[in-house]
């Protein structure tokens, strides 16, 4: 995470259809959307300070998302990496609502099909799901791979964006 000395770290936890997240950032960004599982989730919300407002709007935008009445996401985020993964990250937020692509696809996007590899490990060690949104890429196959929230999870965002991405809603 890329803090200031002095910078305010907050956080909180949003409940939602995939289980307890955790959001955690500063003034300036949110620097992690990590999905909890249940020997991880602490007891409180750290409220304090002004950082505090930004993770709010998070929430308020991972809720709308949830909804299925947001598809893009309109918060500044930041996370530490090297160049290459910063390029990755970077890669993986213009990946449009509701389509997936695979490693190899987004290995030839980054200039060269042969650093799949290392595309792929840089889309894992992403610590801003949902938002920066490494669950639209899957394998060559069609297969769904490599997904740290869990392949549950990744199976649900896809089918969850596919859903509202082509305006078919649920009655309830």
């Amino acid at each position: 995470m890329s803090t200031e000395p002095g910078l305010q770290i907050a956080s909180l936890y949003l409940d939602s259809p995939l289980g307890t997240i955790r959001i955690r950032g500063t003034t300036q960004a949110i620097n992690e959307v990590h999905f909890l599982e249940d020997a991880e989730i602490e007891l409180a919300d750290n409220t304090a300070g002004p950082a505090f407002d930004l993770i709010v709007e998070c929430r308020r935008q991972l809720l709308e998302y949830f909804k299925g009445n947001l598809k893009h996401f309109d918060i500044r985020v930041d996370q530490q990496g090297t160049g290459f993964q910063q390029k990755v990250w970077q890669q993986l937020s213009v990946i449009r609502y509701g389509d997936t692509i695979s490693y190899l696809s987004l290995a030839r996007q980054l200039g060269d099909q042969k650093v799949i590899r290392a595309a792929a490990a840089a889309n894992g060690r992403n610590n801003i799901a949902i938002i920066i949104p490494c669950h639209r890429v899957i394998g060559s196959s069609g297969d769904l791979v490599g997904y740290a929230g869990g392949l549950w999870r990744k199976r649900w965002l896809i089918e969850h964006e596919k859903k509202f991405a082509h305006g078919v809603r649920t009655l309830f």
